[in-house]
């Protein structure tokens, strides 16, 4: 296909990704903080940088990467299934992890392309969009209107302390009681495990890390005050797409029995869950990203206070949402499979404001545990509006 051809030595996308090498090995010698200050570029300064082609939305493009993702998860499930249970022990034991985590990072591929459809990134059509994101995001057990309209309010709020959906710091004097009982590496491993898989479920049925509202707020709720009267009749499309995604789970356990589908399909849908909180927390939960109050908040500069992560291999089986989040966060409407021809284009007029972080993805997730448990104004700064995340000042 198309989508997947080879891709030759001086393909814009191959330097791209060679030249984000380059830029990972600089910010290993040191790291320094995305600048707080307003940009010396506009907007429409990065859009004219962009090559006209990546603004294009492909349905057929797009539909060859989708197809491309459910052979590749039809085809591990099929070995899965059919090989792993006759393989003797201990290597069965071995080999349903293994199934897992492969699994779980191709249908999180299946989640980004949902999450493109959420965008309007997928194809010129809302109506396509809306179908593809519904059913793709349905049978990854996330409410796709729902989930789509909160994430709308994080892409138009990033960044700002009180208005921002998601990974909101906290302040000195809100950080609960036990968290410094748990600022010690088993503390700090415990916090992580249970993030990873805890997170993304708490978040949709209580809002968890969130906004806080005058009453009770989750995703499956129409009347949720997350939503506005034009959203409620496509958040209860949402609830009747999980509904009809835990009936075909019902029905499919109670033929093969629980253990078969947990080990087929529930499992690797909790590295889904786990793969989504990392690659959402690691690109807003950084030592070197500003977060602002309301006298110093505007969109330009919170959608800048963002990072990109290297994944290595991981990064073209996500369609490379973590290495394209700064862009994707300025212009939230490039399908993948142009973001980074983008970003490449416009590295050189953002300069400091781009940074990407290449650390092994487990000490990024130690380091952040670590390092950004509240966040306050640099002392010395007259600038008091722009925040920074701080450890711990001591050590319990």
């Amino acid at each position: 296909m198309e989508a997947y051809q080879r891709i030759s030595s001086d393909h814009p996308t191959t330097l791209a990704y060679e030249n984000e090498k380059k830029d990972c090995l600089q910010q290993k010698k040191k790291r320094v903080r995305v600048p707080s200050e307003k940009p010396p570029f506009t907007l429409a300064t990065l859009k004219k940088a962009i090559p006209a082609h990546c603004f294009h939305r492909s349905l057929l493009r797009s539909l060859a990467y989708l197809v491309y993702d459910l052979s590749v998860c039809s085809t591990l499930f099929y070995i899965a299934k059919t090989y792993i249970p006759i393989l003797p022990s201990p290597l069965n034991y071995v080999a349903w992890p293994f199934y897992w985590f492969i699994q779980g990072a191709f249908m999180t591929g299946i989640w980004v392309i949902g999450h493109e459809c959420g965008h309007r990134a997928f194809s010129e059509y809302a109506w396509v969009d809306n179908i593809v994101g519904l059913i793709l995001h349905s049978a990854l057990m996330t409410p796709f209107f729902a989930w789509k309209y909160s994430h709308r309010r994080h892409h138009s709020n990033t960044g700002s302390l009180t208005h921002d959906e998601v990974y909101l710091p906290r302040f000195e004097d809100t950080v609960p009681w036990y968290s410094k009982h748990l600022n010690n590496p088993i503390g700090r491993v415990i916090r992580i495990v249970s993030m990873l898989f805890l997170a993304f479920p708490l978040y949709l049925l209580f809002n968890a890390s969130s906004q806080k509202h005058d009453r009770f707020a989750n995703h499956y709720d129409p009347y949720s005050p997350i939503f506005n009267d034009s959203e409620r009749l496509q958040v209860v499309i949402s609830d009747a797409g999980i509904f009809t995604a835990l009936y075909v789970f019902y029905s499919v356990s109670k033929a093969h029995g629980f253990a078969w589908f947990f080990c087929t399909y529930l499992a690797p849908l909790l590295v889904v869950f786990a793969l989504f909180i990392i690659i959402t927390y690691l690109h807003h939960t950084n030592p070197t990203l500003p977060h602002y109050d309301n006298s110093e908040w505007e969109w330009f500069r919170g959608a800048l206070s963002t990072i990109d992560l290297d994944f290595g291999w991981l990064n073209r089986v996500l369609h490379h949402v973590t290495n394209t989040h700064i862009c994707h966060h300025l212009i939230s409407t490039i399908p993948h499979y142009h973001a980074l021809e983008a970003t490449e284009a416009i590295k050189p007029i953002l300069g400091d404001y781009y940074q990407i972080d290449s650390t092994p993805i487990h000490k990024m997730l130690y380091r952040a545990a670590k390092e950004c448990i509240y966040a306050e104004p640099d002392q010395d700064s007259k600038n008091q509006g722009v925040y920074w995340y701080r450890p711990y000042k001591h050590k319990i």
